[in-house]
């Protein structure tokens, strides 16, 4: 028997899991055996009032095999309950694409998983799904509606939506749709992107109910009219159907942990492309059914927990308790070019990042095996002189004991400051150029920003057509705090490049491109795909 049927065995039914968390048969909907889908009307009971405190989950500038972020926040929820606090945790459902590519599962490791965890880096529930196919049917009544005569008078040349698919396949970047077709949309140039990077996909991890649902993806903009005008999924008449499609998948995922620990497991934007965090259903659900959520972000403090705190706590209302940085001897040895003091720099960068913020602050020190007692002594000091309280995390393998003095830590942090004054980077009334330098200086550490002629008269596009006052979304390389994944550290004299920005108004935020930013990633020459395996028994191997 595999270890993945051994701990299929030790999982709780999912109406166990329920009942952990006071929810009544009427209030969810199981699928199978472990997971259900819990039902909007739970934010409008009563019974269920606000009282939970929100702990966002960042890290230091990571390497290419991520630092266990997943497990850190596995291990925190598990730990938090060891410790006697009721608690659950909010995560991203995992793309296919590093699934099958270079990194992997995102369901977390050892004994901090989320369950069952080949059934959510797979298909899960359907959401990615049910994603790709209300996008690409956006995309397919844009084509249409060219072909029988664009009485929209849409400009082909111009239209920015794309196709999705959750794959890494990197021959489907540039297509050329509708071949030897007459008229509009003929010979069009397009591509595809990623699910996760879909802007539906962005839409359903931040609406707050079906009703803005239903305005966000109103409010989509397919592209410029020959007039100028922005056209939107609204005037195609595309809303209604993409709202059937996505019924189900705007639910929730409530699953559990390897030790039983109830997760909301739902959407999964991109850390680096998009805001990269859970859905806000999920965190305001979670803030009504425990005491403390715990909130992975995507990558390192400059993406994931930036675009929190400027982007996600904006439109959920919900600001965090506390913070918690994971950092790893391998992480910091990366960034110090193989040398662990010279690597402190990076930590300091991100130490001093999250603490403009005004949110309490742990850092969790997340060990691995190869790492020495020197080194982990070496950090906890680092941390220590700057006067940051942090935690040795073994949850990978003890589980919640792993994290429980992490758990302690943090509950402390709270407990000393119990309602922080949060500070966005920037204003909402800036404009959109001056929010992406304030993010650049205070959060990258650059001198400067240079943002092309190109990208320049969208942004003057995009604030002519309404849309000035959206917060901005800096798509970058998650390997270095710059916009060249080679260069470590945390380094000063440099500028960042703006080459290219988008519009994503249904999700609310204006997209700026800095370096070579993929929105399809490629396999590797030896993807994962090739060590995944089924059993003669039906088992799942190699995820």
């Amino acid at each position: 028997m595999n270890n993945t049927v051994l701990q299929t065995n030790m999982l709780l039914p999912i109406d166990q899991i329920a009942k952990k968390l006071s929810l009544l048969p009427a209030e969810y909907e199981p699928i199978g055996v472990y997971g259900a889908k819990l039902k909007l009307d739970l934010l409008d009971n009563p019974a269920f009032p606000v009282r939970g405190k929100l702990i966002v989950v960042t890290a230091t500038t990571p390497t290419t095999s991520g630092e266990g972020k997943t497990v850190v926040s596995i291990g925190l929820a598990q730990g938090l309950e060891r410790i006697g606090c009721k608690s659950i945790l909010t995560s991203r459902e995992p793309s296919l694409g590093p699934v099958f590519g270079m990194k992997g599962g995102a369901a977390g490791g050892g004994l901090s998983q989320v369950e069952p965890s080949q059934k959510i880096n797979l298909h899960f529930h359907g959401d990615f799904h049910a994603i790709t196919a209300a996008h690409n049917l956006l995309a397919a009544m844009i084509d249409s509606h060219l072909f029988f005569g664009n009485a929209l008078d849409l400009d082909p040349d111009q239209i920015t939506w794309p196709r999705a698919l959750d794959m890494n396949d990197r021959a489907l970047r540039h297509v050329t749709v509708s071949v030897g077709s007459k008229g509009d949309g003929a010979n069009r140039q397009t591509g595809f992107v990623i699910t996760a990077a879909s802007e539906i996909m962005a839409i359903m991890a931040l609406a707050s109910s079906r009703a803005d649902l239903r305005h966000r993806i109103d409010s989509i903009v397919v592209g410029p009219s020959r007039k100028g005008l922005p056209v939107t999924a609204a005037d195609l008449g595309a809303t209604g159907a993409m709202l059937a499609l996505l019924d189900d998948a705007i639910k929730p995922n409530l699953v559990q942990t390897t030790e039983g620990t109830p997760a909301l497991v739902h959407t999964g934007p991109f850390g680096n492309i998009a805001h990269g965090t859970s859905s806000i259903l999920a965190h305001k659900m979670g803030v009504r059914l425990a005491e403390y959520v715990v909130n992975e972000c995507g990558f390192a403090a400059d993406l994931g927990a930036e675009k929190y705190f400027d982007i996600v706590m904006r439109s959920s209302g919900i600001q965090p308790a506390a913070t918690v940085l994971v950092v790893t001897a391998q992480s910091l040895r990366a960034q110090g070019e193989g040398k662990l003091v010279a690597g402190f720099a990076n930590l300091a960068h991100h130490i001093k990042t999250l603490r403009a913020y005004g949110v309490p602050l742990v850092v969790a020190i997340n060990r691995f095996p190869s790492d020495t007692p020197e080194d982990l002594e070496m950090i906890a000091t680092e941390c220590s002189l700057h006067g940051v309280p942090c935690a040795l995390v073994e949850a990978f393998t003890k589980g919640g004991d792993g994290a429980a003095e992490l758990a302690h830590k943090v509950v402390s942090a709270i407990g000393i400051n119990p309602a922080p004054e949060i500070q966005p980077v920037y204003g909402l009334e800036d404009a959109l150029d001056v929010k992406i330098l304030k993010v650049a200086i205070q959060v990258y550490g650059a001198d400067g920003v240079v943002i092309s002629a190109a990208a320049r008269e969208k942004l003057e596009r995009y604030a002519a057509w309404g849309f000035g006052k959206l917060p901005v979304c800096i798509a970058k390389t998650q390997y270095s705090l710059t916009d060249d994944p080679k260069r470590m550290g945390a380094p000063t004299g440099w500028t960042l490049n703006i080459n290219d920005v988008s519009l994503s108004a249904g999700a609310g935020f204006v997209v700026a491109v800095s370096g070579n930013m993929m929105l399809m990633p490629g396999l590797p020459s030896h993807p994962r795909a090739m060590s995944i395996d089924v059993d003669d028994d039906g088992n799942i191997v190699g995820v």
